[in-house]
């Protein structure tokens, strides 16, 4: 992948993961520039298709798109990152991320959002006021 390209996806999540939202000073490891859809199912490397993503998310993502909804069982789409706001399908509940709509309650299952290194990380955040 072209160096700038890696630089723009960078820049235009601001520093933070696009799905997990923690900030990327906070990762032991370097970031990954995810396929939001993977190049199995045919998609590039254009800006549009990448998205700034923690190891943790982009290993466990895989090449899904979908997942089961916890509430409902139903298959479920993951969240897009650069089609839809993560506001709309994401908040705070303290220092855990739950999902709002079945998208996000879907992203935040089979990401695993919520693992205890992520919380622990988030809990410093939240008590330096960082979170946002």
């Amino acid at each position: 992948m072209d160096p700038a390209l890696r630089e723009l996806v960078r820049e235009r999540a601001g520093g933070r993961y696009e799905y997990c939202h923690l900030p990327e000073e906070f990762s032991e490891l370097l970031f990954h520039v995810e396929h939001i859809i993977p190049r199995q199912h045919r998609h590039d490397d254009t800006a549009e298709n990448l998205a700034l993503a923690c190891p943790a998310c982009n290993l466990v993502k895989g090449p899904n798109l979908t997942g089961i909804d916890p509430l409902t069982n139903q298959v479920t789409p993951l969240f897009h990152p650069r089609r839809e706001k993560w506001n709309e399908h994401f908040g705070y509940d303290g220092t855990r991320i739950v999902g709002k709509t079945a998208i996000g309650r879907t992203t935040v299952s089979l990401l695993r959002m919520n693992d205890a290194h992520r919380l622990r990380v988030r809990a410093l955040l939240l008590a330096s006021g960082r979170l946002d």
